[in-house]
């Protein structure tokens, strides 16, 4: 689909804001016929939003993003700092976290994040983290399938 369009939703300070997340990321792709990167978007969008709610307080935005080829998934939160990018690894089998970042550099066609400072978006502060994805997915899915397998 080449057409743009955006959805952005806030979620709460809840133990169910990422999972209602990845839904609602999940309902945004297929709606748009999006089937191909749904679980490359959910996956990806997950790691974000579930590092936003553990190290930062209150709530949080999410903003789906589709401009030409490119899928653009940000989230915003209240805690200004940011990961160290370069550390950024997967982590070995039997650890418990460490993930994360890890798999969205692995899989997404570009990523980032920054900081902001008070009055910036409307806001006392924080950051945005966010990653594309493309045609060129390594977990896109085929049709009906996933590119997980």
């Amino acid at each position: 689909m080449s057409g743009g369009w955006e959805y952005a939703f806030e979620m709460s300070d809840n133990p169910l804001a990422p999972r209602i997340a990845r839904r609602v990321v999940r309902l945004v792709l297929e709606e748009h016929g999006e089937a191909g990167l749904v679980d490359g978007a959910e996956l990806l969008a997950s790691e974000l939003i579930a590092n936003s709610y553990r190290y930062a307080e209150g709530p949080a935005s999410v903003r789906v993003k589709r401009v030409g080829a490119r899928l653009r998934v940000s989230v915003w939160d209240g805690n200004p700092e940011l990961p160290i990018f370069g550390t950024a690894s997967v982590a070995g089998p039997a650890a418990e976290a460490g993930r994360g970042l890890g798999l969205v550099r692995a899989c997404a066609e570009s990523f980032g994040g920054f900081a902001y400072g008070a009055g910036a978006l409307g806001s006392g502060g924080g950051k945005v983290m966010w990653f594309e994805l493309g045609e060129g997915c390594p977990l896109r899915g085929g049709e009906g399938g996933s590119g997980l397998g």
